[in-house]
Parts: C-alpha cells; sequence; structure tokens
C-alpha cells in the first residue's frame, strides 16, 4: 500500500454532519459499526438526543 493515496479506500457519511469520512486502520474490525467522522460529532449526536 502506498502511503497517501486513500481513493482505493471505502467512505462512509457522518450520521451527524453528513461529511463523507474514509476508512482507517483503527476502524478495521468495527467498521460496520463506526457512524461518526470524529469523537466531536458522536458527542454532538449523543447530546441532541438528550435535549429532544
Amino acid at each position: 500500500m502506498t502511503r497517501g493515496n486513500r481513493s482505493h479506500l471505502p467512505q462512509k457519511p457522518c450520521v451527524s454532519c453528513g461529511r463523507p469520512f474514509t476508512w482507517r486502520r483503527k476502524w478495521a474490525r468495527d467498521w460496520d459499526r463506526v457512524r461518526y467522522c470524529s469523537e466531536r460529532c458522536r458527542r454532538a449526536r449523543s447530546s441532541r438526543k438528550e435535549a429532544d
């Protein structure tokens, strides 16, 4: 694998902000369960649910 060439990696949209994010090695086992692009989006989503 060449470094910096992420065009062949899978992508999916963030549930919170809608931006597409790319597969990361640390998500290899959990890629199907990853829903948010960042910790900030994950926290923002959970706080919005509590406010409703």
